[in-house]
């Protein structure tokens, strides 16, 4: 058995001197240390020798073995160390090179628009709400005053998920869910994406933004709508600009209107944005219908509020000077570089 133990040590060895890699290495150690290894098979069977050759062959057996395992480490830190040698080697950098430019983004004119609209809500007491895109059919139509049937409906080119859930045409349904979960006073801008099934124009886009606005409290009237929105058109176009507001008509407001803004280009002296007028449509607006305030659980015998819809796809090509809606969505790096 001894003469077994210095073979085992010769083989290791010279195994060992010979290993390239530490996969070679931890062959190495399973062949000859391992549960199965040489060197573990002939201390299993150190029952069979007598008792005064057991203590002896244990010793050559125990030194053999941790001279194994040092030998072990030491080739593995060896090859470990040519290897990180080999790779600094091939790692290094020429600092006298140029630098590649790294390319930086930007914010999307979309996303710029927004987080300014929302300063200005912030800065006139308004929370920033947002709501669901997939809707139920009640939130979308039926708590805004359109009943099945009403011919609104068939304007709003819904996209249907099924009778009762389509993809929100608008962010009004999210002036039901604020009266819901809020108690007036309320004072809320609702802004999100909306979808409409339109063909794809210059002008019209399948996809595209919205913000809401409602305030909703005792003795709100249409006086206090003008002025919001009044102030609101000038934090946004600039000091200068000028609205009018027009009669209209929408199922979810009574009285309502449509509020158009000076041309912030020409300054109402009429120009191509504006198309020779002098003023651009902005959006629309009016006070809540009794019915949507009922929707909401608020008592319109108590409560008054206002509320407009407006489109920010709108206010970006204006403030851009973009002529075409699809540019948007379009993720042409050739466009979006310019912002």
């Amino acid at each position: 058995m001894k003469e077994s133990l210095e073979l085992i040590r010769e083989k290791a060895l010279k195994e060992l001197r010979e290993a390239a890699s530490g996969t070679d290495v931890e062959n190495i150690r399973v062949k000859f240390l391992g549960k199965k290894g040489e060197l573990t098979k002939i201390l299993k069977g150190m029952g069979k020798l007598s008792a005064e050759e057991r203590p002896i062959i244990g010793g050559i057996a125990n030194e053999l073995r941790e001279l194994l395992q040092n030998k072990l480490d030491e080739a593995a830190d060896a090859i470990k160390g040519a290897e990180r040698d080999i790779q600094l080697k091939n790692e290094v950098i020429d600092i006298s090179m140029p630098g590649i430019r790294q390319v930086r983004g930007k914010r999307h004119p979309l996303e710029v628009t927004i987080a300014k609209m929302n300063d200005i809500f912030l800065s006139m007491g308004f929370t920033i709400e947002e709501g669901p895109e997939v809707e139920l059919d009640y939130y979308n139509f039926e708590a805004l005053n359109i009943p099945k049937f009403h011919p609104a409906r068939g304007e709003q080119d819904t996209f249907y998920i099924n009778d009762n859930i389509v993809l929100r045409t608008q962010t009004s349904p999210m002036q039901v869910r604020t009266m819901e979960k809020q108690t007036p006073p309320i004072k809320a801008a609702c802004v999100g994406k909306v979808y409409r099934s339109d063909s794809p124009d210059a002008s019209h886009s399948p996809i595209f933004y919205q913000m809401e606005p409602i305030v909703v409290d005792k003795g709100i009237t249409m006086a206090d709508l003008k002025g919001t929105m009044d102030l609101f058109a000038k934090k946004l176009f600039g000091d200068d600009t000028k609205t009018r507001f027009r009669p209209h008509h929408f199922p979810f407001t009574e009285p309502s209107c449509e509020m158009d803004a000076s041309c912030f280009v020409c300054g109402g002296k009429g120009c191509k944005l504006c198309k020779g007028s002098g003023w651009i449509e902005l959006l629309g607006a009016g006070m809540v219908h009794p019915d949507v305030l009922r929707a909401g659980g608020v008592d319109p015998e108590i409560y008054s509020g206002f509320a407009w819809g407006n489109g920010i796809d709108r206010n970006v090509m204006m403030l851009y000077g973009i002529e075409d809606i699809r540019l948007l969505y379009e993720s042409d790096m050739r466009f979006l570089d310019q912002f």
